[in-house]
C-alpha cells in the first residue's frame, strides 16, 4: 500500500512538473509570437530595354484626293526604302492605314486645301542599338523631300525591357537578404534574437526611364515587407 501511494505521488509530481513546464512554454511562446518587427528589403538594377517601338509621322496635304493618295504612296515608299537599306528588316516594318480629314465642311479663317492625311509607319525591333542610331539620323529623310514630324503622346518612341522574369528570382533574393540584413540590425540594437519570418509580402516589380535623357536604360526596382519575430 506504501510502495502504491509512493507511485501515486510521483506521477502526481511528474504530471505537476510537465504541467508547469507546458505552462512555461505556452507563456513563452506567447510572448515570443507578440514581438516582431517589420522590415523592408528593397533591390534595384539598372538593365537596357530590349525592344524599341519607333513611328514614323507624316503628314500631307491636297485639294484632290488622288494627288494626296500619290502623295501617300511615295512617302511611304521612301520611308520603308530607307529603312531597309539602313538594315531594318521588312518584318519589323508596318505601315498604319492614312488617316484622312475632310476640310471642306469646316470653317478656314485662312485658305487651306480641302484634304490632309497622316501616315505612320512603325518600326518594331529588338535590335535597339541599331534602330536608335537610325532615329538620329531620321532628319536624311528630309533629303528624300519627306518631313517626318514628332510624334504625338499616340505616337511616341518607346523602349521596353522584356526579360524580367530572368532577373526577378535573383532580385527577390537580394531584396530579401536586404530585409532581413536590416532585421539583424534593430534584434542587435534591442539586444534581442531574430526569429523566424511571421508573414512576407513581395512588392510589385517597376520598370520606368533611369532618366528622360536615355529612355533605352530602365531602373528595375522591387520592393520586399517581411516581418520576423523577435525573442531574447
Amino acid at each position: 500500500m506504501r510502495s502504491g501511494k509512493i507511485i501515486a505521488a510521483t506521477v502526481i509530481a511528474l504530471g505537476l512538473a510537465l504541467l508547469g513546464l507546458f505552462i512555461k512554454s505556452g507563456f513563452d511562446n506567447f510572448t515570443y509570437k507578440d514581438r516582431a518587427v517589420t522590415v523592408r528589403g528593397l533591390a534595384e538594377r539598372e538593365v537596357k530595354a530590349n525592344r524599341v517601338t519607333w513611328p514614323l509621322v507624316y503628314q500631307g496635304n491636297a485639294n484632290d484626293l488622288q494627288a494626296l493618295y500619290q502623295d501617300v504612296q511615295t512617302n511611304t515608299a521612301k520611308i520603308v526604302s530607307f529603312l531597309t537599306e539602313n538594315g531594318v528588316a521588312p518584318e519589323e516594318i508596318s505601315v498604319g492605314a492614312p488617316e484622312v480629314t475632310d476640310n471642306r465642311g469646316s470653317y478656314r479663317s485662312i485658305p487651306t486645301p480641302d484634304f490632309s492625311v497622316k501616315c505612320v509607319v512603325v518600326v518594331s525591333s529588338s535590335n535597339v542599338d541599331h534602330v536608335t542610331e537610325l532615329i538620329n539620323r531620321q532628319s536624311e529623310l528630309l533629303k528624300m523631300g519627306v518631313a517626318v514630324i514628332a510624334g504625338n503622346w499616340d505616337n511616341r518612341i518607346t523602349y521596353e525591357y522584356t526579360d524580367l522574369n530572368k532577373i526577378k528570382p535573383a532580385m527577390v533574393a537580394e531584396a530579401t537578404k536586404n530585409a532581413r540584413e536590416a532585421a539583424n540590425k534593430f534584434a542587435e540594437d534591442s539586444e534581442s534574437k531574430l526569429g523566424k519570418i511571421k508573414t512576407a509580402t513581395q512588392g510589385q516589380f517597376s520598370i520606368e526611364d533611369r532618366d528622360q535623357y536615355t529612355p533605352y536604360i530602365k531602373k528595375v526596382r522591387v520592393v520586399s515587407y517581411i516581418t520576423y519575430y523577435i525573442q531574447d
